[in-house]
């Protein structure tokens, strides 16, 4: 049997409809095919189980005395509104450890009863802070 003969006695055929049921919609067609997640948060409990933290860094008594004396020199320079990059520590939210972010941005005060130093769009607490440094 030919190739192009195979389907010739039912290829001209009427499409048939159904009596009993309304013509269904190509979207609602398409519904039927569509992939089904029989556990509902499986994959981001999974992307979450996977994420990695860092652990805090414990500074050394040397590195804690250093750290003193960038703080002390930026309180001597804070009326210039200098410039520093600070690398400090943020918990997870969700699990033990977390990130370290770093700044580059303008210092607006210090707080030294809390503890904190206040930029324009954060406040970062002293025992998070592992680097200062100046940049202008």
């Amino acid at each position: 049997m030919k190739e192009e003969n195979r389907y010739e006695d039912i290829i001209n055929l009427p499409h048939h409809q159904s009596d009993k049921r309304p013509h269904m919609s190509i979207y609602d067609r398409a519904a039927q095919f569509a992939p089904f997640a029989a556990l509902k948060g499986y994959e981001q409990e999974i992307d979450e189980a996977i994420r990695t933290t860092d652990s805090k860094i414990e500074l050394s008594d040397e590195q804690l005395y250093q750290l003193n004396e960038k703080l002390n020199e930026l309180k001597e320079i804070l009326n210039e509104q200098p410039v520093i990059r600070v690398i400090y520590f943020v918990p997870d939210e969700k699990k033990s450890g977390g990130k370290y972010l770093t700044i580059e941005q303008q210092i607006r005060k210090i707080d030294e009863y809390k503890r904190k130093l206040i930029f324009s769009d954060r406040v970062i607490e002293f025992d998070s802070i592992i680097q200062i440094d100046f940049i202008k």
